[in-house]
């Protein structure tokens, strides 16, 4: 008997923390996610450091990752949680 599910694949995005440039080469996405940037990764961050009464600003690198997942979904007609009902 036909299952009838039809899932969707999903992209999910997410950004690794602002780093100094030099440092994010080394950096890793969270288990599951795939690296899509390179090197040192993508200059659109600031990162903060705290120095006494001051915090300081500094332009930074992050990397961009994506986890691709399924989330089952019955076809159009079908209904329930094994997708059984009509």
């Amino acid at each position: 008997q036909m299952k009838k599910q039809c899932g969707q694949k999903l992209l999910v995005q997410m950004k690794t923390e602002c780093v100094p440039c030099s440092l994010n080469l080394k950096t890793q996405c969270l288990a599951g996610y795939t690296k899509i940037t390179n090197g040192t990764g993508i200059p659109d961050c600031r990162y903060y450091l705290e120095i006494k009464t001051h915090t300081l600003s500094f332009p930074g690198c992050r990397h961009h990752c994506v986890k691709e997942f399924e989330q089952p979904e019955c076809c159009q007609g079908h209904w329930g949680p094994d997708c059984m009902g009509k």
